[in-house]
């Protein structure tokens, strides 16, 4: 049986090195990786005490095939994200929504014994994408996750050029999500507690950017077709719900507890919508990596080691704010 390293959670929050071994012969579509980037997602740091294979932003070179792969071999370079399996047959997955399908397969739920933070994994080939060549390992890895929650939200719900969105926040997902909505011809405001991220996000392609800390009221000089909120907290709605246009749509990307609450009356008159969104589909997770490869859209990362320490460092960073914008993984040589 091949035996290879992946990096588990554990109760002290600090990962652990340990191995996870598979049948010798791939059944099926299944693929077998060589892991060469992960991706650090907010995600992981709710599973870090949970013994379970870590990572879900992964990059890696194929090394083997299953007996009904028809698309990947040998040698090829594929990343995956969220979703490693879905039946295929349902209303969801015929419509292109596998992420909807009732025997979903995702991170944190299912193949427990494996992820991106490790040396190999196996997965199906109906759920890898192959990686554009003008794309780099270590900046695929963030677009598998964070990438294509936000093209996602941005693609499958029809935004239009001629819209203006807003993004609220500028950190690991706001980052990218300026990018591939300035790229899509849009207008970009993005909303930011202080002016300190100004720069850099006038020079990811925002056109205007506001700064929200101790405003009662925002100016804006055009309201918000849609806004993506892209912070693990929810803003003063009624601070937002001003500068939104009618029939505005709001995307919630972050994953945080508790529940959502939003001024009842102002969103019956405005026509607001309030849209939940997940990880992309395959569809639209194959055009994001289209589209990224096609605008040169890249994310701005941190480079870590694929060990214990390196991991942790990693991981208390991003918790303590500390990261600019995405940590990624890479095997020590």
């Amino acid at each position: 049986m091949p035996t290879f390293t992946v990096f588990k959670g554990n109760e002290s929050g600090a990962p652990k090195k340990e191995t996870t071994s598979k049948p010798d012969e791939l059944s099926g579509d299944q693929v077998f990786i060589r892991i060469t980037a992960s991706g650090l997602c907010g995600t992981d740091l709710h599973h870090r005490t949970a013994h379970m294979g870590l990572g879900h932003e992964g990059v890696g070179v194929v090394e083997k095939t299953g007996p009904l792969c028809k698309v990947l071999k040998a040698g090829d370079r594929v990343g995956w994200g969220y979703n490693h399996s879905f039946c295929g047959h349902c209303q969801e997955c015929l419509t292109g929504n596998d992420v909807f399908c009732a025997e979903r397969q995702m991170y944190g739920y299912a193949d427990l014994d494996q992820g991106s933070f490790g040396s190999h994994a196996v997965w199906r080939e109906v759920a890898l994408f192959k990686i554009p060549d003008n794309i780099s390992d270590e900046d695929a890895a963030p677009l598998q996750c964070a990438g294509a929650t936000v093209f996602s939200a941005l693609h499958m719900y029809k935004t239009q050029p001629t819209e203006t969105v807003g993004v609220m926040g500028v950190g690991g997902l706001g980052h990218l999500a300026i990018q591939f909505a300035a790229k899509m011809g849009c207008r970009v405001v993005v909303l930011s507690g202080s002016d300190s991220k100004k720069e850099e996000a006038l020079k990811l392609g925002a056109h205007e950017f506001i700064a929200t800390k101790g405003k009662t009221e925002l100016k804006i000089s055009r309201p918000l077709d849609r806004l993506l909120v892209t912070t693990s907290f929810q803003p003063s709605w009624d601070l937002i719900l001003p500068i939104m246009a009618p029939r505005a749509t709001i995307f919630p990307l972050s994953v945080s507890e508790g529940n959502f609450e939003f001024p009842y009356m102002g969103m019956l008159a405005s026509g607001i919508t309030i849209q939940g969104a997940i990880v992309a589909s395959r569809i639209a997770h194959e055009r994001m990596l289209e589209f990224a490869s096609l605008h040169e859209i890249k994310p701005v990362v941190q480079l870590f080691d694929m060990t214990e320490e390196g991991i942790l460092d990693a991981m208390e960073k991003l918790d303590q704010g500390k990261i600019h914008f995405r940590a990624v993984l890479k095997p020590v040589a």
